[in-house]
């Protein structure tokens, strides 16, 4: 077993590796760029080296630094982890040459997996199945076409590199060919440097399910079972599963033993990824081979009890297959969630800076790989992700309502995330009832009419929580003025208890509240529906609560704004107002703040690069014009015009840093 191992990569995965290293007793040094100097991975590691700068290109992509350094400080292996480097076939080749062991697979299997041309060709030659469509790049749109002509409207634009859904177009008709071809060609380019586009057909709707396989270098191939990932926004997973609700033991096999046959044809060894599509027939198709570990690994080595980062150390290092195809069992369930600094509430654009609280669930069946704490600093340099919520349960929906529980309890703050939509999607009827497919997000989750009522139970429950909270300021308020009045289950009894009136935007709910002789039970009524409820950590100045509402589990996090108390559980999230009932009669309901919009300028949605400008001064340009491009956590996005108008100044330039809020462009007025 190698004596110190280098992770080429930061975050959740480099502390992932270290925590699989320090059990082996393996060493480990850490790279990091300069925006990284303090963070988590550095401090887990045993040694740490300063790649500096502040960029990918600077650090993390920085391929013969890295493996220099390697060398230099006596590493006998490097891990790439996942992103960056890890499919990078120059990269395993280097680090092979200067004498070190690249765990993972060999670069002449990563350049060919690595190529979805050449990838389609060979699952094809090992009689893997592939989706309808042309093979080669697509040399002129006339040849797009035709080939679309011929299997049929949707067809996919596809680049021959890369990953990540970049320069993918799906083209529904003809006149829409020739100027998506341009732009998907154009942003495989800037991408990948690497404008080879094919064409494919577009299944609709389908599930995306794939494969994990490990290989040794003794010629043994396993799969590990079946993934399901087809809640994707963007073509980015959110929430992943093991196993596929729709995948039985024969389909798995068949699926399983696909997967194994290209990897052999590959000349495949260690962790390797085969992704498929599966239509509403249930047939499969290859999608493409990721050749590293997979970012939503823990749902397998939950369900296994395999850990893949030590399969994939033993197996670099030569060891045979810990077991035969014939051993593996899979157990129960397991789910996960990805926590991403990105608001949901502005079309998912990436969110910054510094986390000022942040609290993990705990729990038997939980686990989170994470790659912050509080006071960590999030930038615009690097992929939005913080950290992955894993629930395992003895059935999907024991899972299901153990991550559910779990992301209720997830606390962080500072910045916007996605712990609530990731919840939301948990609790729709469609994900529990199965009902899955890549076009989940934007059927169920984006489009209003779609988007399901909350449960009425559910809001009681929030009320409940809210009402409780404010109630219990509202005591201690009463105590620091009366501190010798008696106390009924720790907190101090006031006598006769007030009734509360509770306003969310339009909904307003009666509430009624007794607090019993036992400790920290309390009976509420809502709008005259009877609940029995105990509170066991009920603290004022805690963000997250914990109640037993009719002997049943609820958490629940509450923020304070003013005289707001914002709540969030199972996904929903609302604002409440709790008013006595004299102050319902007397009150007068204010909005709560928000942003005035500006008319004569265009403000910066996130912090960010400037990438392009696309106007200048004296222009007129229209409502939804784009303006500028900008890059964020390795996202572009343009920023379009508020309003129709004529531009009067051009605030910024191209390759500057901007923040949130920032006039970027100034209108005449």
């Amino acid at each position: 077993m190698f004596r110190n191992l280098l992770i080429a990569n930061r975050g959740e995965i480099a502390r992932r590796i270290i925590r699989t290293c320090r059990r082996l007793g393996i060493a480990t040094t850490a790279v990091h760029s300069d925006v990284d100097a303090r963070s988590l991975h550095v401090t887990d590691a045993t040694h740490a080296i300063r790649l500096g700068g502040s960029t990918a290109a600077e650090s993390y992509l920085a391929k013969e630094r890295i493996i220099e350094l390697a060398v230099q400080h006596g590493c006998d292996a490097v891990h790439p982890g996942y992103g960056f480097l890890s499919e990078n076939a120059e990269f395993a080749r280097l680090v092979v040459c200067a004498g070190l062991v690249f765990v993972g697979p060999p670069a002449k299997a990563i350049a060919v997996m690595g190529d979805k041309i050449a990838a389609k060709d060979l699952a094809r030659a090992a009689g893997v199945p592939t989706v309808p469509g042309h093979p080669a790049p697509l040399a002129d749109a006339d040849t797009a076409l035709a080939v679309a002509a011929d299997i049929g409207y949707p067809v996919l634009l596809k680049p021959a590199a890369g990953g990540g859904g970049k320069g993918m177009r799906v083209v529904a008709r003809a006149e829409e060919m020739a100027p998506s071809l341009a732009t998907s060609k154009a942003e495989a380019q800037k991408a990948f440097a690497d404008d080879r586009v094919f064409l494919e057909r577009y299944i609709t709707r389908p599930r995306h399910v794939e494969i994990q396989i490990l290989a040794d270098q003794l010629g043994n191939i396993v799969y590990l079972g079946e993934r399901e990932c087809s809640i994707q926004r963007r073509h980015q997973k959110i929430i992943e599963e093991a196993p596929s609700p729709v995948v039985d033991a024969a389909l798995r096999e068949r699926m399983g033993a696909a997967a194994c046959d290209l990897a052999r044809a590959a000349g495949y060894t260690n962790a390797g990824t085969v992704e498929f599509i599966l239509d509403e027939d249930g047939r499969f198709y290859f999608l493409e081979m990721n050749t590293r570990l997979q970012v939503e690994h823990p749902v397998t080595e939950m369900v296994t009890g395999l850990d893949l980062v030590e399969c994939q150390l033993r197996i670099a290092a030569g060891e045979p297959l810990p077991l035969g195809q014939a051993e593996l069992r899979i157990n129960g369930w397991a789910i996960e969630a990805r926590i991403c600094a990105e608001d949901p509430d502005r079309g998912f654009l990436p969110s910054t800076g510094s986390i000022t609280r942040y609290e993990e669930p705990r729990g038997r069946h939980v686990r989170v790989d994470s790659g912050v704490e509080a006071g960590s600093r999030v930038s615009v340099y690097y992929d939005s992700m913080l950290a992955k919520a894993i629930a395992w349960g003895e059935s999907r929906e024991a899972a299901r309502l153990a991550l559910v529980d779990a992301l209720n309890g997830y606390h962080i703050e500072g910045l916007a995330t996605n712990v609530d939509f990731a919840n939301a999607v948990l609790n729709h009827p469609a994900f529990i009832s199965g009902a899955l497919s890549t076009a989940f997000v934007p059927m169920h989750m984006e489009r209003p009419g779609e988007v399901p009522a909350p449960p009425a139970i559910r809001l009681h429950h929030m009320v409940i929580a809210a009402s409780l909270v404010y109630h219990n300021r509202q005591s201690l308020v009463v105590q620091s003025l009366k501190p010798m009045s008696p106390t009924v289950g720790g907190v101090r009894a006031l006598g006769h208890l007030p009734d509360y009136v509770v306003k969310a935007g339009r909904d307003v709910f009666q509430v009624r509240l007794r607090q019993e002789m036992r400790a920290n039970h309390w009976t509420l009524w809502i709008d005259e529906q009877p609940y029995d409820v105990v509170t066991p950590e009920f603290e004022f100045y805690r963000r997250r609560l914990k109640l037993l509402i009719g002997g049943e589990r609820h958490r629940f996090l509450l923020r304070y704004d003013g005289n707001f108390i914002r709540t969030s559980h199972c996904g929903i999230r609302r604002t409440f107002e709790v008013y006595s009932r004299r102050e319902w009669e007397l009150a007068t309901f204010m909005p709560e703040p928000s942003q005035q919009a500006n008319d004569d300028a265009l403000l910066c949605p996130m912090p960010g690069l400037v990438v392009d400008v696309l106007t200048s001064a004296g222009e007129r340009v229209y409502a939804g014009q784009a303006l500028l491009v900008l890059e964020s956590m390795k996202m572009e996005s343009t920023v379009p015009s508020p309003r129709d108008g004529q531009v009067e100044a051009v605030l910024v330039r191209k390759g500057q840093t901007v923040e949130a809020g920032d006039v970027l462009v100034r209108f005449s007025t």
